[in-house]
């Protein structure tokens, strides 16, 4: 989620978005507002798909890396449809780059640069991937040189289509048209978003090198696939496609009206969970309608409308962006019973048997469908007191204001369970961390994108700290409770509190998505995320798609939900009682 909890200071490729900017003669470049209006062939031949992967790659890199366009003396996207055709047409390699060298010639001279410079290796995280420069398949020796040049003597300056948010230090993406009337956009236009999202992660996203595969690939893999995406439906779930590739847990297309009708805006009263690896009813979103279903917690749902469910999870996986296994089922989970009819035959199975059942379908304003992020009762008061003299602090509902009475009322406790299993109410790593460590104690080194060097993410000069309050330490014994829900603020929030020399992590492996986001638009007026910040702990050990790995490794059992057992509570407790 969308928090600024990386606000720390930070110096390279910091640049803010100057006034002229909002009336650079880009704004006044309206040629193509509406839609490309550029025809394309029912099928792409294999030289046009090169022709336009090479394409998308060139109006990346001038896109970022030159200093006339960053200045905003061009609109890209429409500097890209007058030169698309021509490139589309072009039957061979040299045809192509003579066509791109004065294409990229038109933006003007590139002065010497005297401030483009390398750091040392071990001051930067990631490095730009620009081998493909001297790719003699792709480029002629003279579009080579002219873009080797230009990266040499980039921008370094402030830049017309990307800024760094001056509080967390993740990129801002500015003056993307979002092309919002049509649900189907041109197919000028659906090209645009492969490009426009493929270039946002290959320049400014933190954790390219752990996608898993080789992103150059994906561009022309894509090409094809959304060229033909013939209906608005079709063209959403080719993009989320594309999304799900960079397994970022923040990533995702979200509140389209689109994909909420493929989805199914219908909403089964039970939330399932894969516990032991099957989907299992867990617990109610509303608790009589829940009842009134017939299904009961510990329930395994074998078949839906009489599909096995895992063929449906099979159908999901490529459309589902997550950073890891447990949270693409944590989020396929969601999906299983949703639809848009009102009645859902059923197979589950209890204590042995499988049973037909069929349930009703409802409204999402009916339910509470909030309990998914692991709080069910926003309201409810954060802190309580278990029985043996344990307090229990509850992060979804926490309030900065409040930690001070809780860390009052926690004094003399045998120790403290702290649940994140939850997306914390409020940012209290820090303010909630200094009373459980005695001294300065580093959590997180960082690394920023740098829009003076795309591609580029310097490490942070200083790691991130848990200050400790004078006088105010916690002696007691804390356990820290953690699983697929765990995502973003609450997995940086468990890296502080894990820094408590008495504090021990336990659950399962969690979301795997840490760092501050940046938004990205797309045509049709679609929008989704991207990780927009490094994470790492201070040694340099990852965090992204590994998630936060507990010290000691517990899960929920289909015995344990249909007893209506809280085991990992119960764990917690249990070290709690026998520590020393």
């Amino acid at each position: 989620m969308k928090l600024p909890y990386l606000a720390l200071a930070f110096h390279l490729g910091c640049a803010t978005v100057s006034l002229a900017q909002k009336t650079a003669p880009a704004a006044q470049d309206t040629a193509f507002q509406q839609r490309s209006g550029i025809v394309f062939p029912e099928k792409l031949n294999q030289q046009q798909v090169e022709n336009l992967a090479v394409l998308g790659r060139v109006w990346g890199f001038v896109k970022y890396y030159h200093p006339a366009v960053a200045a905003g003396n061009f609109n890209m996207d429409a500097e890209l449809f007058r030169v698309l055709p021509a490139v589309l047409a072009a039957p061979n390699e040299p045809a192509r780059s003579e066509v791109l060298r004065g294409w990229v010639t038109k933006f003007g001279e590139v002065p010497t640069c005297k401030t483009c410079k390398e750091l040392p290796a071990d001051k930067v995280r990631l490095q730009p991937d620009l081998a493909w420069l001297s790719d003699k398949k792709q480029l002629s020796d003279a579009l080579s040189t002219q873009l080797i040049y230009l990266s040499r003597n980039r921008n370094q300056g402030a830049n017309y289509y990307v800024s760094i948010d001056p509080n967390a230090g993740n990129s801002v993406f500015q003056h993307e048209v979002a092309y919002g009337r049509a649900a189907l956009p041109d197919t000028g236009l659906r090209l645009l978003a492969l490009y426009r999202f493929w270039n946002m992660v290959e320049y400014f996203f933190p954790y390219r090198y752990a996608i898993g595969e080789d992103w150059q690939q994906v561009l022309p893999e894509f090409i094809p696939k959304l060229t033909r995406a013939g209906t608005a439906e079709q063209y959403r779930l080719t993009l989320q496609a594309l999304i799900a590739r960079i397994h970022d847990s923040h990533a995702g297309i979200y509140k389209d009206e689109v994909l909420d009708t493929y989805k199914g805006k219908l909403y089964a009263p039970v939330r399932i969970r894969f516990i032991e690896n099957q989907a299992v009813v867990t617990d109610y979103y509303d608790a009589a309608l829940g009842k009134a279903s017939g299904l009961q917690p510990g329930d395994v749902v074998v078949q839906i409308d009489g599909v096995p469910v895992p063929e449906l999870v099979k159908k999901w996986q490529p459309i589902t962006s997550a950073s890891n296994e447990p949270t693409q089922l944590r989020d396929i989970a969601k999906l299983l019973l949703r639809g848009n009819t009102e009645q859902l035959p059923l197979v589950v199975r209890r204590d042995g048997r499988e049973l037909p059942l069929t349930i009703t379908r409802y409204e999402s304003k009916k339910l509470n469908l909030k309990m998914d992020w692991g709080t069910p009762d926003p309201e409810a008061s954060p802190w309580r007191l278990l029985p043996g003299n344990i307090g229990y602090l509850s992060l979804g509902t926490i309030k900065n204001a409040t930690l001070p009475e809780i860390m009052q009322a926690a004094e003399g406790t045998k120790g403290v369970v702290i649940d994140i299993r939850n997306y914390p109410a409020e940012p209290v790593m820090y303010a909630l961390s200094q009373y459980l460590v005695r001294k300065f104690t580093p959590f997180v080194q960082a690394s920023n994108p740098d829009i003076t060097y795309p591609g580029r993410f310097p490490l942070r000069k200083y790691p991130s700290y848990v200050r400790p309050k004078k006088g105010k330490f916690y002696p007691g014994k804390v356990v820290v409770l953690v699983n697929e829900i765990s995502q973003s603020q609450a997995e940086f929030t468990t890296m502080a509190l894990r820094t408590a020399p008495n504090a021990t992590v336990i659950g399962s492996t969690t979301a795997g998505a840490d760092g501050d986001v940046s938004t990205i638009v797309l045509p049709g007026g679609i929008s989704t995320w991207i990780t927009g910040l490094g994470v790492y702990y201070p040694d340099g050990r990852e965090t992204q798609r590994i998630g936060i790995v507990p010290d000691i490794e517990v899960k929920p059992t289909i015995q344990g939900i249909k007893e209506g057992r809280d085991e990992l509570l119960g764990r917690a407790v249990q070290l709690i009682e026998t520590a020393g």
